[in-house]
């Protein structure tokens, strides 16, 4: 045995210190990546968490010429698909399937619409002051829904036209996501303040 294993105070020698250098990077290599790592598929999708699957109605409300016709809906929204792309802006594009059941009441008749579909919307990381993570969302519209329209007669073809139902349902559906997307769950796992968890996480 050596004498440095059998040192008479008991103790054990401590490690020899480590010769390999430190690999630095530069503050704006450590930000990108702290960006990139910040801002995951994953983070995402848990940010809509609430929202996809969600099933909600709308209606009735007129339709068509003098909105006479008064169309109802129930719509189911499923479960989001997410891709980021690392470029000089880190971007993610969010797509939301949904199915609508639409029912357009003419009052002596009524016709049936079944409906499946996508909403794509647009997201982009931000560094914003004074230290903090924001994922802006460009806000909705109409043509972000994208949908196809199922009937099985030739007068719901009409009816189709006539009552613009896929105007209507793409509308309703991105003027709904509008707000669902500023509510205060999804509002503030937009927004992460880096700053605050340090001072959080370091507090003596």
């Amino acid at each position: 045995m050596s004498e440095l294993d059998s040192r008479s105070d008991g103790q054990q020698a401590a490690p020899a210190k480590s010769n390999e250098p430190v690999p630095y990077i530069s503050y704006e290599e450590f930000g990108r990546r702290f960006l990139e790592y910040a801002a995951t598929e994953q983070r995402i999708l848990g940010a809509f968490d609430q929202l996809t699957g969600a099933a909600f109605d709308f209606g009735p409300i007129g339709v068509g010429p003098g909105r006479l016709a008064k169309a109802s809906a129930q719509v189911q929204l499923g479960q989001a698909e997410v891709r980021r792309d690392l470029d000089e802006v880190i971007s993610f594009a969010l797509k939301i399937p949904l199915s609508v059941d639409m029912l357009i009441d003419l009052a002596l008749d009524k016709h049936r619409f079944e409906v499946d579909g996508h909403i794509h919307l647009q997201l982009i990381v931000r560094a914003a002051e004074p230290l903090r993570v924001v994922i802006d969302i460009a806000t909705p519209r109409s043509s972000d829904v994208r949908i196809n329209v199922a009937t099985d007669t030739i007068r719901g073809q009409l009816l189709r036209i006539l009552a613009s139902v896929d105007q209507e349902i793409r509308r309703f559906i991105a003027r709904y996501i509008a707000k669902e997307i500023d509510k205060p769950h999804i509002a503030a796992a937009r927004d992460i303040n880096v700053a605050k968890r340090l001072d959080e996480a370091w507090k003596l």
